[in-house]
């Protein structure tokens, strides 16, 4: 799994939109990131159809199908928000939200726990298949792979994934293992 490169909407720290695009930044750490991609082979590539995944894919000059299931987390009406907006636009909604992160269903959005269901859906589909594939994708939906790794979505704070950060799940013999996680090229 790669996480796409550095957003605008990342750099201003705010729930990302789906139209949010690539830094300088992201751009650079992409391209680097796809000399590491070199060492590993792969049959299919996924990715998640949103701007800047869609991007990040043109970087790495692949192909891919596009899958709904490894899009970003729907903040729904905390969009475009950062945190403290949140707080002070919709204090009612946020204190549910930081009282129940998993469950709680953000309005026009979606809760942790159905974003969590949607990736592991996918992920059992691509171990049935035995697909090798690269996934195109962001942040929380890696941390989600992570967790479906442990059985367990309470884990999903403990994971901190990286912009154009490359992260390997592997299933040997029927077990789940996390062989690599936030391996970042250096930036020049």
């Amino acid at each position: 799994m790669i996480r796409h490169g550095e957003t605008e909407d990342n750099i201003s720290k705010i729930y990302s939109r789906n139209e949010t695009i690539l830094s300088d930044k992201g751009i650079e750490q992409i391209r680097l990131s796809k000399e590491n991609l070199e060492e590993y082979t792969f049959d299919k590539v996924y990715y998640s159809p949103l701007t800047r995944t869609e991007e990040t894919l043109k970087y790495l000059e692949l192909d891919g199908i596009p899958e709904e299931r490894i899009e970003e987390w729907d903040f729904g009406i905390f969009s475009g928000l950062n945190y403290r907006e949140i707080e002070e636009k919709y204090p009612i909604e946020y204190k549910e939200w930081t009282d129940n992160p998993i469950d709680f269903i953000i309005r026009e959005g979606e809760s942790l726990e159905i974003v969590y269901k949607r990736v592991v859906e996918f992920l059992e589909e691509l171990v049935e298949k035995g697909e090798d594939v690269l996934l195109v994708t962001h942040g929380g939906v890696i941390g989600l792979a992570f967790c479906w790794v442990f059985d367990n979505i309470d884990y999903f704070f403990k994971f901190k994934v990286d912009n154009g950060s490359i992260n390997i799940i592997s299933i040997d013999d029927g077990y789940k293992f996390i062989k690599k996680s936030n391996l970042l090229p250096k930036l020049k």
